[in-house]
């Protein structure tokens, strides 16, 4: 009774000091106050539901790996088409960029100069011809004449020789008549290969220079199907190929036209197939690189020279490989990881060792076995040693085969 008299007194003391100050109290945060030191605890709170992650097996397929290297296109002919003849342009007889075949008309020269030298020149061979006719016939009667001592020997060698002087002006005329025809013919510029010509760059009316005092440059043609490209091996895939070769692991391209595959700029996958047909048979000093050549088919004729490209060329024989999604991988400092969902369902973060790219899966040549449970989706959520709650993919990963 005497207690309760006291906290009554104690409480009447605390609301008059309360309202002394200004401040309005309401008599349920008094009691709080007055019963904060009973001791009650707090109800505990629920226990966090595991994350929910997305979990796959590695697929598992024969791939095959692949150098990459920084190639160029170049014709497999190219000629520049160069007068040789000299003399006044009449006609251009093919229109700038356009495809030509071997034999077309792409230039005329004007060929009268040409052509009275080889009327000339048919002349002074038919003169030449008759004056060996008239020789033979001189030789003739003076074989028979000797046999009657009418004519000494010495005339006969004399008819002799003009018979074979004859004949040599002959052989000089008939030269002369044919490098005359020929000019003529040379006036007639025509295209050598087949293939897509450049812009004309002498135009009509204007004079060239023929071979004999430095050739003119009129155009110049490239093929297109099939195209080269060239590209740089370095020394250390050199060296690395090699041994494999030995080891029987890969065919060489010395031997074999090993595939190639070939991706333009701009391009994310490969769009040309071909062959390798050459490699260089040393490194170049300068680089440490070596040249390599392969063929591409351009039926489509959309392979320019001088483009570039990325060129995939086989670097080992077929393997079976697991695979992944490039996005399940993680970086642990220097080291690559995957998150690995053991039987308890806690992660475990697993070292790997990468291979190459293959169809948009990521090899994984260590760390893994086959059955696996990988987190392909919600690594963000996962932590090494606490539990998840896995659900398997719908479908297999994209690029996947069957």
């Amino acid at each position: 009774m005497l207690a309760a008299v006291k906290w009554e007194k104690s409480a009447q003391t605390i609301i008059f000091k309360l309202h002394s100050r200004g401040g309005l109290v309401s008599l349920a945060v008094l009691l709080a106050v007055a019963l904060s030191g009973c001791g009650d605890k707090p109800a505990p709170q629920a226990a966090a539901a595991a994350p929910p992650v997305t979990v796959a097996v590695p697929t598992k397929r024969t791939v095959t790996d692949w150098d990459e290297f920084t190639g160029r296109f170049e014709a497999v002919e190219e000629v520049q088409v160069r007068a040789r003849v000299g003399g006044f342009v009449t006609n251009v007889e093919f229109k700038d960029g356009d495809m030509v075949r071997a034999g077309d008309l792409l230039y005329i020269i004007d060929p009268r100069p040409f052509e009275a030298v080889a009327t000339q020149a048919d002349g002074q061979l038919a003169d030449a011809r008759a004056k060996a006719e008239l020789a033979k016939r001189d030789l003739d009667r003076g074989l028979t004449l000797v046999e009657t001592s009418a004519v000494s020997e010495q005339v006969v060698d004399q008819r002799r020789q003009a018979l074979q002087a004859a004949h040599a002006a002959e052989t000089v005329a008939e030269g002369a008549l044919k490098a005359a025809q020929l000019n003529i013919e040379f006036s007639h510029v025509l295209a050598p290969i087949s293939g897509r010509v450049s812009r004309h760059l002498v135009s009509v009316g204007n004079l060239v220079q023929g071979s004999d005092s430095g050739s003119t440059l009129l155009t110049s043609i490239v093929s297109l199907d099939p195209i080269y490209v060239y590209f740089d091996m370095d020394e250390a895939t050199y060296v690395r190929n090699n041994r494999l070769y030995f080891a029987g692991k890969r065919p060489s391209s010395r031997e074999t036209p090993n595939p190639v595959q070939v991706t333009l700029v701009g391009e994310t996958k490969p769009s040309h197939d071909g062959k390798v047909d050459f490699l260089d048979n040393r490194l170049d000093l300068s680089t440490g690189t070596l040249r390599g050549r392969a063929v591409i088919p351009n039926k489509d004729l959309s392979i320019l020279p001088g483009q570039f490209g990325r060129v995939r060329l086989i670097g080992s024989s077929p393997y079976e490989a697991l695979l992944l999604p490039d996005s399940a991988v993680a970086t642990d400092q220097s080291r690559k990881i995957v998150f690995v969902v053991k039987d308890d369902d806690t992660v475990e973060a697993r070292a790997v060792t990468l291979g190459p790219l293959d169809d948009g899966l990521r090899v994984i040549r260590e760390g893994l076995k086959p059955d696996d449970r990988v987190i392909v989706d919600g690594i963000q959520r996962a932590r090494v040693g606490a539990k998840v709650s896995p659900h398997a993919a719908q479908a297999a990963p994209a690029g996947s085969k069957t």
